[in-house]
């Protein structure tokens, strides 16, 4: 009797150690599984526009506003216009900038003179790479001299293919409106778009005034 409740005794020794062994085992087994749920739970990190590559290209359906600006004045009308549309700004600059002396309006032989007065100046561009084919809408802004669009953007409108694009304009003047300077860049546009009227605005524009008058156009 001695020797068999002894065995007993081991046997239920045993038992226990296998089941707290066991019982060990499923904890252990249980929080690994918890923590691969828990990891496949956790969303994605979300890349945002900072951290995308600047060099990509701009989404379809934006607008794009290309200004010239000699004097400072169209530059602050474009940057509130895109600011106003949530637009991207591209500056249309020449190869030789102009001088204050190239503006003298007082004098016959200074540049801009003597380019206003020749249909078929066309000055050079500092470069030619406007994202053209990433809009769908182009705003021009440029200021008016001599009743019409400074010469260089006769060479803008030349230098890019239009098609497909809805364009308009809008410029800065010292006391003429914008009046036919918009419809000679338009039979000067290269490729088929579709032209909006323009508008003179002052530089200082406000943003529900120019968002009222883009809306207008159904562009």
């Amino acid at each position: 009797m001695k020797l068999v409740m002894k065995g007993d005794n081991i046997m239920r020794k045993l038992w226990i150690a296998c089941l707290g062994v066991l019982m060990i085992l499923g904890l252990v087994g249980c929080g690994t599984e918890s923590g691969k749920t828990a990891e496949k739970a956790a969303p994605a990190p979300v890349q945002t526009t900072a951290q995308a590559d600047s060099k990509a290209p701009a989404a379809k359906g934006k607008i794009l506003v290309a200004y010239f600006s000699a004097t400072g004045n169209t530059r602050t009308l474009a940057e509130n216009a895109a600011k106003a549309l949530n637009a991207d700004l591209y500056e249309i600059r020449p190869e030789v900038p102009y001088s204050k002396e190239d503006l003298n309006y007082n004098d016959e032989s200074t540049r801009a003179t003597v380019e206003q007065k020749n249909d078929s100046a066309r000055p050079k561009l500092a470069d030619k790479n406007a994202p053209i084919a990433d809009y769908d809408t182009i705003v021009l802004a440029y200021p008016i001299w001599w009743g019409q669009a400074p010469r260089i953007m006769d060479t803008f409108v030349e230098s890019y293919d239009f098609t497909g694009k809805k364009m308009t304009a809008i410029c800065t003047s010292g006391g003429s409106d914008i009046g036919t300077s918009a419809d000679y860049l338009q039979k000067l546009t290269k490729g088929k778009a579709e032209w909006k009227a323009g508008k003179l605005f002052s530089p200082q524009a406000k943003a529900e005034d120019i968002k009222s008058w883009f809306n207008g156009l159904g562009l």
